[in-house]
C-alpha cells in the first residue's frame, strides 16, 4: 500500500460518499439559475479523492450517501465534474469529510486489516504505524508482537489483541493526507498539488 511500491496504473471509483449536496451550485456562480445543475461534492470510497459530481436533473442527494459513479448506467449522477482539493471543499464538506472517511475504511475492512499485517518500516527510525494518531513507539511494538503470532483477521481481533481501536486512527490519517502535504503518504493513493 505505500505509495513507492504502486504502480502508476489509475483505477478509478466506482462509488463516492457525499460530502455536501448543493442543489444549484455553489453561492458564487453568477450564472442564472436555470443554468445551473445540482452538484455534490464527494469522497472516492477506494481511491480516497475528492471530487465534484455533477447531478442529472431532478435528482438529490442526502449526506453521506453512496452513490455509483463507475462506468455504465448511474442513477444520479451525470458526470464527475473535476477532482477537488481539501481547500476546495465547503465547510460542510469539511465537517463530514472524517465521518465518510471512517465508512469508507470500515467498507474496505479487509484491505485494511492487510495493510495492518504487513506494512513495515519506512526508515531505520520509524515504522508506517507511527504514521497513524495515536500509535506511537509502545502500540507499534504491540502489533508487530501481535502480528507475528498471528496475522490480524478483523479490526475486532485487532482491538482485542491490541487494546486499541484501530479505525479512527486509520481515518484520522487519510484525513490527513489529504489535508496538507506529507513527508510520507502510506494510505492515499493520488495526491492533488496543495
Amino acid at each position: 500500500m505505500r505509495a513507492g511500491h504502486e504502480q502508476n496504473k489509475r483505477e478509478f471509483e466506482d462509488y463516492a460518499y457525499v460530502l455536501d449536496f448543493l442543489e444549484y451550485g455553489y453561492p458564487d456562480d453568477t450564472r442564472p439559475l436555470h443554468q445551473k445543475k445540482p452538484i455534490a461534492q464527494a469522497f472516492g470510497e477506494k481511491q480516497f479523492v475528492m471530487m465534484e459530481l455533477t447531478f442529472k436533473d431532478n435528482q438529490v442527494a442526502d449526506l453521506a450517501e453512496k452513490l455509483y459513479i463507475g462506468k455504465g448506467k448511474r442513477e444520479k449522477v451525470e458526470f464527475v465534474s473535476k477532482m477537488l482539493k481539501y481547500d476546495q471543499l465547503t465547510p460542510t464538506a469539511k465537517t463530514e469529510l472524517l465521518h465518510v472517511i471512517k465508512e469508507a475504511v470500515k467498507a474496505q475492512e479487509e484491505r485494511f486489516v492487510e495493510f495492518l499485517n504487513n506494512c513495515g518500516p519506512i526508515t531505520n527510525r520509524m515504522h508506517t504505524l507511527q504514521l497513524l494518531p495515536g500509535i506511537g513507539k509502545t502500540s507499534m511494538w504491540k502489533v508487530i508482537e501481535e502480528r507475528e503470532i498471528k496475522k490480524f483477521e478483523s479490526f475486532k481481533d485487532f482491538e482485542d489483541r491490541v487494546r486499541k481501536n484501530i479505525v479512527d486512527p486509520l481515518s484520522k490519517r487519510i484525513e490527513e493526507e489529504l489535508k496538507e502535504p506529507q513527508k510520507h503518504y502510506v494510505l492515499v493513493k493520488w495526491k492533488t498539488s496543495h
